[in-house]
């Protein structure tokens, strides 16, 4: 993992409002997708129970974030529309991200906006499909909610707990990041795989 993506690293370096501002980031621009949003948020959470962040603030910041953050992409897909999809491949847009949000959409419909949110790469593009594909802002806001309250709670919670049941969970902290990176990414690679043979 690059230093600068090390979830402890930009904790120490960001604090409170650098995690918000990251998850926001992750889940509201479509170059955000590389953010380590699953990983920083159990390591934010298994800090707060060492007090090096405040729990509370934590969990409702990350919250408000993840939920405008979809907000946020969700209304660049209604703006832009189908033409996202006939964009140019960059450094920071690849066609094939919006591809595979589309294809997961196309298969779980509207709770899509709640499973995305455990899976990188989907968790930022398919807000920005549901825009494109003109589904209901009230519909969508009301599963833009769920899920991120499951996501952001559910993970910092779940590092909270883990810190708190653990004596010394500092030296555990970068084997469960890899547990939690290897989790996240194994069905979008499985749907990698499987497309490939």
């Amino acid at each position: 993992m690059l230093s600068f993506l090390n979830p402890q690293t930009l904790i120490a370096v960001a604090g409170l409002i650098g995690v918000i501002g990251i998850v926001f980031a992750e889940t509201g621009l479509f170059f955000g997708f590389f953010l380590p949003g699953d990983s920083l948020l159990f390591t934010a959470g298994l800090l707060a129970s060492e007090h090096h962040l405040p729990l509370v603030w934590l969990l409702i910041g990350t919250f408000v974030a993840a939920v405008i953050g979809d907000s946020v992409g969700y209304a660049f897909g209604k703006k832009i529309g189908p033409a996202i999809f006939t964009k140019e491949n960059s450094v920071l847009f690849n066609k094939e991200h919006i591809s595979r949000a589309q294809h997961f959409y196309e298969k779980h419909g509207k709770k899509t906006i709640i499973l995305a949110r455990f899976l990188p790469i989907i968790r930022t593009f398919a807000p920005i499909v549901a825009g494109v594909g003109m589904m209901p802002y009230k519909v969508f806001l009301t599963f833009n909610i769920i899920g991120a309250f499951l996501w952001t709670w559910g993970m910092v919670l779940l590092g909270y707990v883990f810190g708190s049941l653990i004596p010394n969970p500092d030296r555990y902290i970068i084997p469960m990041v890899i547990v939690i990176i290897v989790v996240s990414a194994t069905p979008t690679l499985r749907e990698i795989f499987r497309k490939r043979i």
